[in-house]
């Protein structure tokens, strides 16, 4: 990949007019928008924010079950740096396009850009749809470790007693309150999240760092023959399908956790020097988060002494814990991972509310005049409270569960949020290969490796999508004798749902008010005259060839 233009200058041939503060505020104007956010991130908060996302501290620890019973240790040893190779595919793809539209719009703005209005108005939909899954998911997979916690603690405060064991209605208001917390953070103070994210860093590391160390040293271990060879199937289909649909489906222990890294491009109008920081922190996040997660994952895998106990337990990292070491070791890796959850929460509550702020800036979202409005500490509070409000809706279902407790909402939100994200974040992937040469790339780009680097991306995610639209147990299967609605995967439905309800919502009239982003300010390049912009969105470029 080839990197330049590192020093902040004005590109060759561009005069920078007396009126821009630094080289940021003038690509942005350049793409048609007034700096009104503070731009307070420095590159490493820009890629903190990513990482701590990911969250491998959530992700690894929350879904692991899901690829302890579909393909086993295999799946999580050799299935997670495969497919960790992959997804970093996908994010050299999507940092060249960061860095040359670095916009708080990411995905949708440069579907925009690359194939007119229509690809825009659907990418950044799906965007958001994965985001707010996102946010739900990481805050309620956080309440449920912590609920843990309090009952290892014995906690009882009188309203809510842990001591007994969590119920499913204890767990949804621990996740109320985190989300209140979370959305209060992002509400008042931008300086503050950016703290956040960066301790959230080096607790990540550190957290790994101890938890490994544990793991090392208190309990006893798995060979490696176990971890690297061994397979596992108690999805109860057919071991026959265990190689093309079993072990497949256990593939959403790395592509849950390898989501939300389009953050970087989201608080592109808050970074120093976003054409490189951005791309950066989108691509690094991506790259530690693999070699840290692999390292927990195998460190986890080879403590996985007693199967028995660990498969009656659901195949869970909790199982895993308490089987293998007293409360007391468990608590400790339980606590790490609980907070490591609680930072990875407030920053995709963070990623969601840049991406419905720009997305209604640009009119796309109903009463959009109200979403963009800026509070004292310039922050879009209102679109913080929408996308806060949304994600505790989506997850009320989680109140209901299976006769063992276990709340199936919880696991189609997951899917729902890898298939919404990963296709907002391939379609305008496809349309700069479709673009081919005539491409103006940003500072950051791979030359002549995009071809073959995009079409990877394109491919495997198609495959993806299929794959986690699958019945995950044959409970799920509409035609099978055990079939049960509350095992339904019901991602594929909700999925096809959105694309119904947001394509007739175009065709009856969203194709004529949404004509993709709407510049905000003229930018003259020879002068570098800015003057506000018309009320009425511009016409969108057409949609027969990308813009250059």
């Amino acid at each position: 990949m080839a990197e330049h233009q590192e020093d902040g200058q004005p590109q060759t041939g561009v005069t920078a007019g007396p009126e821009f503060r630094d080289r940021d505020e003038r690509k942005l104007a350049e793409l048609g928008y007034k700096q009104e956010l503070e731009r307070a991130w420095s590159g490493f908060s820009n890629f903190a924010i990513s990482f701590t996302i990911i969250s491998i501290l959530a992700g690894c620890f929350t879904t692991y079950g899901q690829a302890w019973n579909n393909g086993g240790p295999i799946a999580i040893s050799i299935g997670w740096p495969l497919i960790c190779i992959i997804v970093l595919i996908v994010a050299f793809c999507m940092a060249e396009l960061a860095s040359a539209f670095p916009t708080a719009g990411g995905p949708y703005w440069w579907a925009a850009r690359l194939g007119g209005p229509g690809w825009s108005w659907f990418t950044g939909w799906f965007n958001i749809i994965g985001l707010i899954g996102v946010v739900a998911s990481v805050d309620y997979a956080a309440a449920a470790f912590a609920s843990t916690l309090f009952n290892l603690w014995g906690l009882n405060l009188g309203v809510l007693n842990f001591a007994d064991g969590a119920s499913l209605g204890d767990v949804f208001w621990v996740f109320a309150v985190l989300l209140a917390v979370h959305a209060l953070l992002n509400i008042y103070s931008s300086h503050l999240v950016a703290l956040f994210n960066n301790i959230s860093v080096w607790w990540h590391v550190v957290g790994v760092l101890v938890i490994i160390a544990i793991l090392a040293f208190i309990p006893d271990h798995q060979s490696a023959s176990f971890v690297f060879t061994k397979t596992l199937n108690n999805s109860g289909f057919g071991h026959g399908l265990f190689w093309w649909y079993v072990l497949p489906l256990g593939f959403l222990l790395t592509m849950y956790t390898q989501t939300g890294y389009d953050a970087s491009a989201h608080v592109a109008e808050e970074t120093h020097d976003a054409e490189i920081k951005v791309a950066r922190g989108l691509w690094q996040s991506v790259f530690w988060a693999a070699v840290f997660g692999w390292l927990v994952l195998l460190a986890i895998t080879f403590a996985a002494k007693d199967v028995d106990a660990i498969n009656e337990g659901g195949g869970t990292s909790l199982a895993v814990f308490t089987s293998a070491m007293s409360s007391r070791w468990a608590e400790s890796v339980i606590l790490i991972s609980t907070v490591g959850q609680i930072f990875c929460g407030m920053a995709c509550l963070t990623s969601a509310s840049r991406t419905w702020y720009a997305f209604s800036r640009d009119r796309a979202i109903p009463g959009w005049r109200t979403w963009v409005r800026l509070s004292r500490h310039r922050v879009p509070a209102l679109s913080v409270f929408a996308v806060a409000a949304l994600s505790l809706v989506v997850t009320l279902p989680a109140l209901w569960g299976t006769a063992a407790g276990i709340p199936w909402a919880f696991y189609a939100v997951v899917s729902i949020t890898v298939i919404g994200l990963y296709i907002a974040y391939v379609a305008p992937v496809y349309l700069r290969l479709r673009a081919g040469d005539t491409f103006k790339p940003g500072a950051w780009n791979l030359g002549g490796k995009y071809r073959w680097m995009c079409t990877v991306a394109v491919v495997w995610t198609v495959i993806a999508m299929v794959i986690f639209s699958l019945p995950f147990t044959p409970a799920a299967v509409p035609w099978s004798g055990e079939f049960d609605w509350t095992a339904v995967n019901y991602a594929p439905l909700t999925v096809l749902a959105v694309i119904v309800a947001v394509g007739i919502w175009w065709l009856a009239g969203a194709n004529k008010t949404y004509t993709g982003p709407v510049r905000t300010i003229e930018f003259d390049e020879g002068l570098g005259i800015i003057e506000e912009a018309p009320a009425a969105p511009p016409a969108a470029e057409p949609e027969s060839g990308p813009a250059t």
